[in-house]
């Protein structure tokens, strides 16, 4: 089962999802897909590492999702727009590279959730706020856009977080 969960910044979506899978799994995992960029970031990073409790189990990995063995598990994944920075930074801002690349490693991760699987996927909806003023913004946030739509259209469910109500959209 996919279920996907996307919402603004704070709106509420690791709390959620991390709640969704430790009802679904007494030991779930969580696919941490961030670099550490700085030290604010290593703070927040720190942050969600405390909300977690023993049961769970972190796996790290900055891009190939495909390297990680999902089946039979619940997985939060969190989250796409760091995972998507990475893929965006290493391939120069080309967005074309960028979706050929990211839909491939999805696609096999896909794959992966067909037997008692659960995987819980976290991403952004980095669109709906402030208009980017350079380009490399606008082009990352069609690159969310698309990425986001991809996910979308291939889960289960689709939770949209807004001020840490959620709302079902599929």
């Amino acid at each position: 089962m996919i279920y996907y969960i996307t919402g603004g910044e704070r709106s509420g979506k690791s709390r959620y999802a991390q709640e969704l899978a430790e009802q679904l799994s007494e030991t779930p995992y969580y696919l941490a897909t961030s670099r550490i960029w700085d030290e604010d970031f290593k703070k927040r990073v720190d942050k969600h590492l405390s909300d977690r409790d023993e049961r769970w189990t972190t796996i790290e990995e900055e891009k190939y999702l495909s390297k990680v063995d999902i089946e039979n598990k619940t997985v939060l994944m969190d989250c796409v727009t760091l995972w998507l920075t990475n893929w965006y930074v290493d391939n120069k801002n080309d967005i074309e590279a960028c979706l050929k690349s990211c839909k491939k490693e999805l696609e096999i991760i896909f794959e992966n959730t067909a037997t008692n699987t659960n995987l819980i996927i976290i991403s952004n909806e980095i669109g709906m706020g402030i208009h980017a003023q350079n380009e490399v913004g606008r082009k990352f946030t069609e690159l969310q856009g698309w990425i986001n739509q991809f996910i979308a259209k291939n889960a289960d469910k689709a939770i949209f977080m807004v001020s840490g109500l959620p709302i079902e959209l599929k």
